[in-house]
């Protein structure tokens, strides 16, 4: 498995170097936006780290142009600031075009979207059932365990509650590395977890890794499967409220069609690319408009195993482009 996954490490670098990454950003093309695009050699994963930092820099995508056609992939995004406005700060458009062209290293695909090693601190990951006071009960632990709580994000939905949370040793102030110390960190927040609910489905996870917040979190709310549950999140929604989501099989083009009719908000292209990637689903043609208060989102699918077939067989040079 480690050779399969530097093979495939050796071959992106390999296409990444005959084909370079390119970056134009555009502040005339269109009146109301800054016109974002990216030509890049393709790979499963890669629109979602293109949106992941657009969206760490607080962008709003108002239109999305994404196609993929085998080994190449292009996008047009239209963003602004979270004032509506064009954008101008160099500091801002070189860190784009340092991060999305031929000088930045992308990880490959799922294995470490994100991931990089800290000394700094411990990360901690759990997932169990939403109760009121969890989050009270969760810190009063780590304070009788001398953890120092950084920083901490929880997400709920349908009963369920993931949280990532990252802690120092309260003496050292760094990370925490003694395997018996987190063997009972991670023993006690899952009992916490669990509550008189000793049957329930918890789990607790301790590393050194710093890992995207929000990435993470769409992870392990899938790999729990919340979507699963009946609960009574969206309960108090208007009809005319709830996203519109309509699925079409092409089954003899071996591709799905999604579209998704919703109110729009920060952040919900990220989401809903996580949400694609983390099915297995390659993306190969989309469009998006969110320039008003709705949002359209519109995508071609593939599932992955049938994405990378093709992409494999697929010998065609950016000079055919």
């Amino acid at each position: 498995m480690s050779y399969s996954h530097d093979s495939d490490d050796e071959y992106e670098k390999l296409i990444r170097r005959m084909n370079p990454p390119r970056v134009v950003i555009d502040n005339e093309a269109c009146k109301n936006a800054t016109v974002i695009r990216v030509d890049s050699a393709n790979k499963h994963g890669i629109l979602l780290e293109v949106v992941q930092v657009l969206t760490d820099l607080n962008l709003i995508v108002t239109k999305a142009y994404i196609s993929s056609d085998g080994c190449w992939f292009m996008d047009v995004f239209n963003v602004t600031d979270e004032d509506g406005n064009k954008i101008t700060d160099e500091g801002i458009l070189d860190y784009i075009r340092k991060c999305l062209g031929p000088e930045a290293c992308f990880a490959s695909s799922m294995r470490s979207v994100g991931v990089k090693q800290s000394m700094d601190h411990t990360a901690i990951e759990l997932t169990g059932s939403d109760r009121p006071g969890l989050l009270s009960e969760v810190s009063a632990v780590l304070t009788h365990l001398k953890c120092n709580v950084v920083s901490a994000e929880v997400w709920t939905h349908n009963t369920r509650a993931a949280a990532l949370m990252q802690v120092t040793d309260e003496e050292t102030g760094g990370a925490i590395s003694d395997p018996e110390r987190l063997s009972v960190i991670k023993e006690l927040l899952c009992n916490v977890l669990k509550g008189s609910n000793k049957s329930g489905l918890a789990k607790t996870e301790v590393s050194q890794d710093v890992t995207h917040t929000e990435r993470r979190l769409h992870q392990m709310m899938f790999a729990d499967r919340d979507y699963e549950r009946t609960g009574t999140d969206d309960d108090s929604l208007d009809e005319k409220q709830r996203p519109n989501v309509n699925v079409v099989n092409c089954y003899d083009k071996d591709y799905s069609v999604v579209t998704i009719t919703s109110k729009d908000r920060p952040k919900l292209l990220f989401d809903t690319v996580c949400t694609l990637t983390d099915m297995q689903y390659v993306v190969f043609h989309a469009n998006i408009d969110a320039e008003g208060p709705e949002a359209y989102q519109a995508y071609r699918w593939i599932p992955c195993e049938i994405g990378c077939r093709e992409r494999e067989s697929d010998t065609v040079s950016k000079s055919s482009y």
